[in-house]
């Protein structure tokens, strides 16, 4: 699984939210994203259960990251 696509995942087992923000980090130092979605996974990597784009909507943050997960979501059948 690519970053992008940990990043997308809706899973909440167990570490979930640790290996997204494990991805975030990583799509961060390649220039991918920008601190501040970097923040708020961060924030949520100890909440598997928490979708990071609720909090990125909610700050106005991310709007192309937001955009692109929604995109990733819906063409891998996760919604």
């Amino acid at each position: 699984m690519d970053d992008w696509a940990t990043l997308a995942s809706p899973s909440a087992r167990d570490w979930a939210g640790r290996a997204r923000y494990a991805a975030a980090m990583s799509l961060y130092q390649r220039g991918e994203i920008p601190a501040e979605v970097l923040e708020v996974y961060r924030i949520c990597s100890r909440l598997d259960g928490e979708d990071a784009l609720t909090l990125l909507a909610l700050r106005g943050i991310g709007a192309e990251v937001i955009a692109r997960i929604r995109r990733i979501r819906t063409e891998g059948g996760v919604l």
